[in-house]
């Protein structure tokens, strides 16, 4: 008996596994439609899809008014930032929502050296949001954020708060990237 035989059996297994083969191949077949695209409405969608592939979201997103945060400078880039990817730098013509942001600002010391000088630090960015339909005055949407950028500390005082404030900026930008990213999930809600 040679190999192949051993494998495949006598021609009777032959025909069953044959069989099987098709069987599997037409449930597939059949199920293909079911699990292509997922874009049917029924609210599911690729999670790293291109959100400018979906005109409705971009519009939705369009029309979030972004409440100004108050006070620091880190705050407005935030808003700036949020603005910028929401309608590309103006500010929305109609808005039917109204996104309003709680900001925490704070500066972690690590690496203290035996002199008492920090040798880096860490730039704590944390934020309470609420999204409301502004027809309604309804929440839709509330939550908190937390985002953190380091930094490096050196001898020049210049450098110090050059690099803070490249740290600010960072965490800023990446607060507004997750936020849009978790407001744009929420209004992908068909019933929403």
């Amino acid at each position: 008996m040679s190999l192949c035989d051993a494998h495949l059996g006598s021609s009777g297994k032959r025909g069953f596994r044959a069989r099987a083969i098709w069987r599997s191949l037409a449930v597939i077949a059949m199920a293909a439609p079911l699990l292509s695209g997922c874009s049917d409405g029924s609210g599911f969608r690729p999670m790293y899809a291109s959100i400018g592939s979906d005109p409705g979201l971009a519009a939705k997103l369009a029309k979030v008014e972004i409440a100004p945060l108050g006070g620091s400078r880190t705050g407005q880039r935030l808003r700036n930032e949020m603005i910028f990817q929401n309608t590309g730098g103006g500010e929305a013509d109609k808005p039917a929502y109204r996104l309003t942001i709680l900001l925490t600002e704070s500066v972690s010391t690590t690496l203290v050296k035996t002199t008492g000088d920090a040798a880096s630090g860490i730039y704590n960015l944390d934020a309470k949001f609420t999204l409301i339909d502004i027809e309604s005055k309804k929440i839709l949407l509330e939550g908190t954020s937390h985002t953190r950028a380091s930094y490096d500390s050196s001898r020049s005082v210049f450098s110090n708060v050059r690099a803070s404030d490249d740290a600010a900026n960072r965490a800023a930008k990446t607060m507004a990237e997750e936020l849009k990213g978790r407001i744009a999930a929420f209004l992908s809600n068909p019933r929403v």
